[in-house]
């Protein structure tokens, strides 16, 4: 669990769920991750008709944009599932968990879609974090790194 987040998986008056926590803040550098699909480096589409496959990727795909900004999943606050559907949510679950690895879960929110851009894909998968402020090696994004002083 990172230091810099308070997980709040039942504010008093709602049930806890296994699957997110209700309510988490922080502080730091917040970082927006646009919504990723199951696309490979090249553009193409991995896992045609397969959502554990495609769910997969997605999440390799938002473990290297979060690396780009120089965050984990440690950091993620919030997690947006676009699915075709809601069917497709347990395959997404599956590899949410296999890259949270037992740290308190973000908050999250599903919606079943008629479409996503592509009609051979499944799922999509958008991310808020925060990731802590303080001197170190912050990435520019482009592969190379800033170093801060302070």
């Amino acid at each position: 669990m990172s230091s810099h987040l308070t997980h709040v998986p039942a504010p008093e008056g709602l049930a806890a769920s296994p699957q997110y926590s209700h309510v988490v803040w922080g502080t730091g550098r917040f970082v927006a991750i646009s919504g990723q699909c199951a696309l490979d480096a090249s553009g193409a589409v991995v896992g045609e008709g397969d959502a554990v496959a495609q769910a997969r990727q997605v999440f390799a795909n938002l473990e290297r944009c979060l690396a780009a900004a120089g965050a984990g999943f440690g950091d993620v606050v919030k997690l947006t599932y676009y699915v075709t559907d809601v069917a497709h949510l347990p395959a997404v679950r599956q590899a949410r968990d296999a890259h949270f690895a037992g740290a308190p879960l973000p908050a999250s929110s599903a919606v079943q879609v008629s479409a996503l851009v592509r009609p051979e894909l499944l799922v999509e998968i958008e991310a808020f974090a925060l990731v802590p402020e303080g001197p170190g090696v912050v990435p520019d994004g482009t592969g190379a790194e800033l170093r801060l002083v302070r």
